[in-house]
């Protein structure tokens, strides 16, 4: 894999880990204005995960680089987004497996985690690069003031 820079975060904490990964997942986009996206159709989807904390776990970890993994790629390798009607659905605009609302959603499930972890890190940041040369970036709002 061809490695990737991306626009950094900045934030008060002192470890910051990165996890590129990448998974291949099929959507449509359940609203007319969406022309062909409205359509079914694929992507092979590339993530990067933005993780950042001052402290820790007891295996020394911010946390596991694999329990990243699989809270994305386990969950939408090889799926229908739209079939995964705890994250999405087809009436609100807010749940619409768009790439701006996967990373969203994306970040909401790690955050979810890792507020059940001792040692309490934050996702900082998710990227979502639908195609070679369309991207978004997730960012919750009060990043900088925790």
């Amino acid at each position: 894999m061809l490695q990737q820079f991306y626009p950094q975060v900045p934030h008060p904490y002192r470890f910051e880990l990165n996890k590129d990964f990448h998974f291949a997942a099929a959507h449509f986009i359940p609203h007319d204005a969406a022309g062909k996206c409205k359509n079914v159709h694929g992507h092979t989807y590339f993530v990067n995960i933005t993780v950042a904390g001052n402290v820790l776990n007891d295996s020394g970890f911010l946390v596991n680089f694999q329990i990243l993994k699989e809270l994305v790629h386990k969950r939408y390798d090889h799926s229908l987004l739209n079939d995964h009607n705890e994250d999405y659905n087809d009436r609100d605009p807010d749940y619409f497996p768009t790439t701006e609302v996967v990373a969203r959603t994306i970040w909401e499930n790690i955050q979810k985690y890792l507020d059940n972890t001792d040692n309490k890190p934050k996702c900082i940041q998710v990227i979502v690069r639908e195609t070679p040369t369309s991207y978004v970036i997730y960012r919750p709002q009060d990043i900088l003031s925790k």
